[in-house]
């Protein structure tokens, strides 16, 4: 009798212990079930994030991508490491296809030009339209404007990323090897390499020239060989690359574009981190663009007088040359304001219109 109520009692105390021990497991499979998802990104991260610009950072547009992973790296301490890929190196050199390329899962990270993926996602190039921004105050109230960047933001997302913040390309200017570009008329014939943007393209041809698509690294050997004429860009970026040297000895600063710098990051990538990095990384965007900006102003400030330094020709047109370019590439503006989006367009040009009167 004694030998079993102690086999009896031992029973009983194996089963408490098993029934304690399960409930511990269920409480812990219980709080694991509850936590977010978000608190198990940390484990996913991974060890580099690859950012693609189309040059390094001896250009502003380069710099800017830097400046963005430094801040990056330092504010999370290293948890998301972002490395540069310049030259867009991660798609062969070709910077049309980085917005593809990210859908794809190739490039995390995107620190570019958008007039550069409009054969993608046409819609995004609705800053790009000719002679859309007259100044630099124009350009800076519609990036300061909450409604224009609430609709643009939303257009970045449904391509597939999440926007963060947006610096600036630079005004581009034409230079050419054949003569001085004076007026409309002066383009005719000329050959000229544009980025792949089809409304570039058509802004050229409409003047009587002949359009090149390629890429800035086959631009280079192009132009020194003379299988191009012509190039439109920043002239910061004719100077970082020594465009001078080229062939190139004509420049015409007629400020016909603007494009936006566009801070961004896959919208996986960006789901797979947590809130706290979410903001970290947002802010170092926003953070990483001002400076960017404020290098892009110094050196437009400062780009004819170092042209002209390289014995180069630099034409600045009067207000009467600008109006015939304008009215050159109204017709342009008109088809191209309904091909990327016309709404959002009328409020940008609302927020200029607001700006010539402030």
């Amino acid at each position: 009798m004694k030998i079993d109520m102690k086999i009896d009692t031992k029973i009983h105390t194996m089963s408490a212990l098993k029934r304690r021990s399960l409930v511990r497991l269920a409480a812990a499979s219980a709080a694991v079930v509850a936590l977010p998802r978000y608190a198990f990104a940390q484990t996913a991260y991974r060890a580099e994030y690859k950012m693609s610009t189309v040059v390094p950072p001896a250009f502003a547009w380069g710099k800017g991508g830097e400046i963005f992973a430094n801040i990056v790296r330092e504010r999370t301490s290293g948890r998301i490491n972002i490395k540069q890929y310049p030259g867009a190196s991660l798609v062969q050199g070709d910077q049309t296809r980085e917005l593809s390329a990210m859908r794809q899962g190739i490039i995390d990270v995107l620190c570019g030009a958008p007039v550069n993926w409009t054969g993608t996602a046409r819609e995004l190039g609705v800053f790009t339209l000719p002679f859309l921004f007259p100044d630099h105050k124009a350009w800076d109230a519609v990036m300061a404007s909450d409604v224009v960047q609430k609709d643009y933001f939303d257009m970045v997302r449904k391509a597939g990323a999440e926007p963060l913040a947006v610096g600036e390309t630079g005004y581009r200017q034409i230079s050419n090897s054949k003569r001085p570009i004076l007026k409309p008329d002066d383009l005719k014939g000329i050959k000229i390499r544009v980025v792949g943007s089809p409304m570039y393209g058509e802004i050229m041809s409409g003047m009587g020239a002949n359009p090149t698509f390629m890429g800035w690294a086959d631009a280079q050997p192009a132009l020194a060989s003379g299988a191009v004429d012509a190039q439109e860009n920043p002239l910061e970026v004719f100077l970082a690359a020594k465009v001078h040297t080229l062939g190139q000895k004509f420049v015409t600063k007629w400020n016909y574009s603007n494009d936006i710098l566009l801070f961004a990051i896959a919208a996986p990538v960006w789901q797979s981190w947590t809130p706290a990095d979410q903001k970290i990384v947002r802010e170092a965007g926003i953070d990483a663009a001002r400076q960017q900006v404020v290098l892009v102003r110094t050196l437009f400030a400062q780009d004819v007088e170092r042209v002209k330094a390289l014995g180069v020709q630099v034409h600045v047109p009067t207000t009467e040359e600008m109006q015939l370019w304008q009215i050159a590439t109204r017709r342009t503006y008109a088809r191209w304001k309904v091909q990327t989006d016309a709404a959002l367009l009328a409020k940008v040009e609302a927020v200029i219109e607001k700006s010539r009167k402030a």
